[in-house]
């Protein structure tokens, strides 16, 4: 993943941001909208494509394009770049490849617990029981 191309492919869009604000919400656009089209982008290797593709189905739109906004802070540039790093966030996530699950062996003393305890719960149960 190539940063700095990925970076002159965003399509930055500033918008009137909603809530408490007074004037300056209803003058000023300081929420920031980046859409990234990953299919497109010279910045990913075909691979990347098809695992971000994959991991990143459900924050897909229908023209394959992912949208990240901010309107955090009343600033313009601050939410632009929280923005910016929100989305490289989200890409480093999906694509870092899991850890493969090694399978361990249950030790014995712990299998000898977990049986003796079950023992101990079945007599205290048969001692419960009324007897003439």
């Amino acid at each position: 993943m190539n940063k700095e191309i990925i970076q002159t492919e965003l399509q930055y869009k500033a918008v009137r941001s909603s809530g408490a604000g007074g004037q300056n919400v209803n003058k000023v656009a300081t929420k920031v909208q980046i859409v990234f089209v990953p299919e497109t982008s010279m910045g990913l290797t075909a691979d990347e494509k098809a695992t971000l593709t994959e991991k990143l189905a459900n924050r897909l739109s229908k023209e394959g394009s992912i949208r990240v906004e901010c309107d955090e802070t009343r600033s313009q540039l601050k939410n632009k770049e929280l923005c910016v790093q929100r989305l490289f966030l989200l890409l480093e996530s999906a694509l870092k490849k899991d850890k493969k699950r090694i399978a361990t062996k249950i030790p014995k003393a712990v299998i000898k617990k977990r049986l003796d305890d079950k023992q101990r719960n079945a007599d205290k149960k048969e001692n419960r029981k009324f007897r003439f």
